[in-house]
């Protein structure tokens, strides 16, 4: 009689409890190691939601979430894709937020590469590869062909870029000693200053900044709404901070 006593009152309880609610963020590659260290924060304040990631280049996540991928922020590295999700009512524009922004940098192995220190510097016939994101997609690859278009570079050093399916694998490219040289964010950069180093910050391009939404079909909205805020907040800013990004 005890035993089915207390069944009850735990079975009544169980309405009572918050249930578990999964929250789906899609967001730039470059954002990977400080989005990893916001969740904890995140979650900590909120017992029962879980943040669970998918990164990947900027251009790519927004295709997903074109083709019904369960998505619930879109977080990404250029205004241009977000415009697009915006142009297409993937996302809720009223919940779009800048929360960082970024440089462009030249980077080059550590070890074992020519002097590069300038842009002119990769037309050299010793730098033979040189790796940029693809144009389409990654938003750092858009950056690189404003900067080095703008310096009237673009064209004539086609037959040396080596493309990329996101900032990161221009990171590794370079790291490993791939290439030459490559261009990515400063955050990225600052992660692997063991392997390759900064040869100079680049201009001549949009500004980098990074804007997140919630998407139009998310099923936790309201959760979703709460993680694009506290992205601005001081806690997630010291985090973005802390990995070489700037304020909005």
């Amino acid at each position: 009689m005890k035993k089915r006593l207390l069944l009850a009152l735990s079975l009544a309880a169980l309405p009572l409890l918050a249930p578990a609610q999964q929250l789906t963020v899609s967001a730039a590659a470059s954002l990977t190691d400080a989005f990893k260290e916001i969740a904890p924060r995140f979650e900590a304040g909120r017992p029962g939601a879980s943040l669970r990631f998918n990164f990947a280049a900027s251009g790519v996540l927004l295709q997903q979430i074109a083709q019904g991928a369960p998505v619930d922020v879109f977080a990404s590295a250029d205004q241009e894709t977000m415009n697009r999700g915006a142009e297409r009512k993937l996302i809720a524009a009223d919940t779009r937020r800048d929360f960082a922004s970024n440089a462009l940098v030249l980077i080059a192995p550590l070890q074992g590469t020519p002097a590069i220190a300038a842009l002119t510097d990769l037309g050299r016939t010793e730098v033979r590869r040189i790796a940029v994101g693809k144009v389409a997609s990654v938003p750092v690859g858009r950056y690189t062909q404003q900067a080095l278009e703008a310096a009237r570079l673009w064209a004539g050093l086609q037959p040396k870029l080596v493309f990329a399916d996101n900032v990161r694998q221009v990171l590794d490219y370079v790291a490993r000693g791939e290439v030459e040289a490559g261009f990515v964010y400063r955050s990225d950069a600052e992660l692997l200053k063991d392997k390759l180093r900064i040869a100079m910050t680049v201009g001549g391009h949009a500004p980098v900044t990074y804007p997140a939404a919630v998407v139009a079909d998310s099923r936790q909205a309201a959760l979703a709404r709460d993680f694009v805020n506290f992205l601005a907040g001081s806690e997630a800013q010291a985090i973005l901070s802390k990995y070489g990004f700037g304020k909005p």
